[in-house]
């Protein structure tokens, strides 16, 4: 069913016959192995989520020689889930696309590998996807009629940034943390705190039994445009602990956690309003986060603009997001050179 790139938006796909353009996506770009078919950009057929969070704990972060490790031995029964859930074969494939950066490098060699050899054997064109450009799209899944230009709030243990999304594939980079990401500063409270890894789900439970006005922390670079910074919080709430060790946790993890979102939900607002987007939308692992979800729909309420938070499974990273991010690349761009090769720093613009 392969036929060359041409126009069209969701729902009529690339193909010359009319039929929906199914693409299967890979995601090994940092410890989730994952793939996915996608029809059209916008239909999810199947999607399986391998996770190595147990793998990873004992060392309180991802080891990338361990990630790579398990990619390598959970990949092809991952794709081989995928396929009979859908019952699909290779012939009913148009193109297969795979995550080449950012993320750790061994990690996304193992998808691109797998994603190229198949493209070869089923004769179907390779799609190379920037993972960040996947979150962007995890929306549209749930959600093809949003509205552009919208902001999205990209959130995870990699990344914070704010990026207005003018149109399919048209972005422009408002801001973005000038030291730890929000998952990183997350993970490190957790960590001191004792809590294991990741960090971020424990405080966020945590944080509904505590007290989120009991420590006053700071708010870095609230009312400084569009940047962000986390490292300073991180290391408040370390010292607080160190000062006050009787306090209870739960009442820290509120008291950080409240002071995260508001500085987030503050920046995304105040990006809306400076460009005049229609909308707001989060995604990245940290869009799972309960308070940052109530408190952007809630914002975004009593501003008079719409706002859209998928739902927890796509905001963690996976391959139906990489899948529908592919089919308008390839509308785009037309297919990836197989030559190319992973881009553990690959930028979004």
């Amino acid at each position: 069913m392969t036929a060359a790139a041409q126009g069209g938006g969701p729902g009529t796909g690339p193909t010359a016959n009319g039929e929906p353009f199914v693409i299967l996506g890979i995601e090994t770009s940092c410890d989730e192995t994952a793939a996915a078919l996608v029809a059209d950009g916008s239909s999810v057929i199947s999607s399986v989520v391998s996770s190595q969070v147990d793998l990873h704990a004992r060392f309180g972060g991802v080891v990338p020689e361990i990630a790579s490790r398990a990619h390598v031995q959970v990949l092809t029964p991952v794709i081989a889930q995928v396929l009979v859930e859908a019952g699909l074969e290779g012939s009913g494939i148009d193109a297969v696309a795979a995550t080449i950066g950012p993320g750790l490098v061994g990690a996304l060699l193992v998808g691109m590998s797998a994603a190229k050899a198949l493209a070869l054997v089923w004769d179907v064109p390779f799609i190379g996807v920037n993972h960040l450009e996947g979150h962007l799209y995890a929306s549209f899944l749930e959600r093809p009629d949003l509205e552009l230009p919208t902001v999205v709030l990209l959130v995870s243990g990699g990344h914070t940034q704010l990026v207005l999304m003018e149109g399919h594939g048209r972005y422009r980079m408002l801001g973005g943390t000038v030291d730890d990401a929000v998952g990183e500063a997350y993970d490190k409270v957790g960590r001191f705190l004792g809590l294991g890894y990741p960090g971020g789900p424990v405080i966020d439970r945590l944080a509904a039994a505590g007290d989120p006005e009991a420590v006053k922390f700071p708010r870095p670079m609230l009312n400084d445009g569009h940047d962000f910074s986390f490292s300073g919080l991180k290391t408040a709430v370390v010292q607080y602990i160190r000062a006050h060790p009787d306090t209870p946790v739960a009442d820290v993890a509120a008291s950080f956690q409240a002071a995260v979102v508001d500085v987030l939900v503050t920046k995304a607002m105040r990006a809306a309003v400076d460009t005049g987007a229609k909308g707001i939308c989060i995604g990245g692992g940290v869009a799972a986060n309960s308070a940052l979800r109530a408190r952007i729909v809630e914002a975004c309420d009593e501003a008079g603009i719409a706002s859209f938070v998928p739902s927890r499974e796509m905001c963690t990273d996976n391959a139906a997001m990489i899948a529908a991010a592919a089919w308008w690349r390839y509308q785009a761009d037309g297919p990836t050179s197989l030559a190319v090769g992973a881009s553990p720093n690959l930028r979004l613009v």
